[in-house]
């Protein structure tokens, strides 16, 4: 069993950056794969980023390739998602998971999830 809470969310204007952080409850973060997903108003959940259990293996989406960065400290059991040149479509509410033990980027693969932090970015 893992509790996952996200902080770092806010306001932030077009080309700004923000980090978010998900730590985690538990002895085991370390054997967790991690992820991150957003969710925009009326859609389902979207994989945004993913990272392996010792960090050396990370996946993006296309739409945040090269703009944001998944990284862990399995020391402090926490996961981080850097976003950097943020552009108001990014604005939804980020959430992270664990325990992935199917494709990484569909999100039922996960056993367990965070309670979200919204970010939204202004034009």
């Amino acid at each position: 069993q893992v509790q996952l809470v996200e902080s770092g969310g806010g306001l932030v204007q077009a080309g700004g950056s923000l980090r978010l952080s998900c730590a985690a409850s538990g002895r085991t973060f370390s054997s967790y794969a991690m992820g991150w997903f957003r969710q925009f108003p009326g859609k389902e959940r979207l994989f945004v980023a993913y990272i392996t259990k010792s960090g050396d293996i990370t996946y993006y989406a296309d739409s945040v390739k090269g703009r944001f960065t998944i990284s862990r400290d399995n020391a402090k059991n926490t996961v981080y998602l850097q976003m950097n040149s943020l552009k108001p479509e990014d604005t939804a509410v980020y959430y992270c998971a664990a325990d992935s033990r199917g494709s990484y980027y569909f999100g039922p693969s996960y056993g367990y999830w965070g309670q979200g932090t919204q970010v939204t970015v202004s034009s």
